[in-house]
């Protein structure tokens, strides 16, 4: 199993791109406008939401140790739209950002170290769905780009599941193998009941069936957008056990 591994750097070049992107979508639609991946959601909530995102990784990263920090209470302020506000709170956690030391403590939800260089990937890879939730509401929904879909995948199997936050409870048991055409990389992830563990081919020591019992075969970005809900498993290539991809969801 080869993964990427993304650097401060990168995650900050995908919020320069995404951040801007996903603000020009949400100022393209009508406030209330819906939201098609996000059932129920507007795009002034959407606006608000990931305001809100930013506001808490500032505080996350900000308070500086590894002890979960009170989470503040959002609202948009006075006098501003939650198109405006967004723009104000990009521009803040962009320069938090740029001066960001990765190895400074600061809480997150993974069972991974506690470090600050959590939140730019967290914030890039959240900003970047996300905008791809505006654009659809607009007509849109420009796929994800390859390396950053790639990361994101990788980030659902190593940070979302080992925390818990399944779309559902449940329990399931194999492996799963992941393939994304346009980055040339695969995952393997055992499932076993509540739990999951990334598998790296090269180094399995133990006696257990490692065959795959289901593989998706797509792009990153269509990799991702199922793993987090937005579009179909059956937008991409699934053979073997369907049933074992409910417990991949995380959006």
């Amino acid at each position: 199993m080869s993964r990427l591994h993304g650097t401060k750097d990168f995650w900050i070049g995908a919020l320069r791109t995404e951040g801007p992107a996903f603000a020009a979508a949400v100022g393209e639609a009508p406030p209330e406008t819906p939201v098609l991946s996000c059932p129920g959601w507007t795009v002034s909530d959407l606006a608000h939401h990931l305001a809100g995102c930013y506001v808490w990784a500032r505080t996350v990263v900000t308070a500086g140790t590894p002890t979960k920090p009170v989470r503040p209470d959002v609202t948009t302020p006075p006098g501003l739209t939650p198109a405006q506000w967004y723009r104000q709170e990009y521009d803040q956690l962009m320069a938090l950002f740029e001066g960001l030391d990765p190895e400074a403590p600061a809480w997150n939800f993974a069972p991974q170290p506690k470090k600050a260089g959590f939140w730019p990937r967290r914030m890039a890879l959240e900003t970047a769905v996300h905008r791809w939730d505006a654009q659809l509401a607009i007509g849109a929904g420009d796929p994800i780009e390859a390396k950053l879909a790639a990361d994101g995948v990788s980030e659902v199997l190593d940070t979302w599941l080992p925390a818990g936050r399944r779309t559902s409870p449940g329990q399931w048991h194999g492996v799963v193998q992941l393939t994304a055409v346009d980055a040339a990389q695969d995952w393997y992830l055992r499932l076993r009941g509540e739990g999951v563990a990334l598998l790296d081919t090269a180094t399995i020591l133990d006696h257990d069936n490692h065959r795959a019992r289901a593989q998706v075969s797509g792009t990153a970005s269509d990799l991702l957008l199922a793993l987090m809900g937005r579009v179909s498993f059956d937008t991409l290539g699934v053979s073997g056990d369907r049933g074992l991809l409910n417990g991949l969801r995380v959006g």
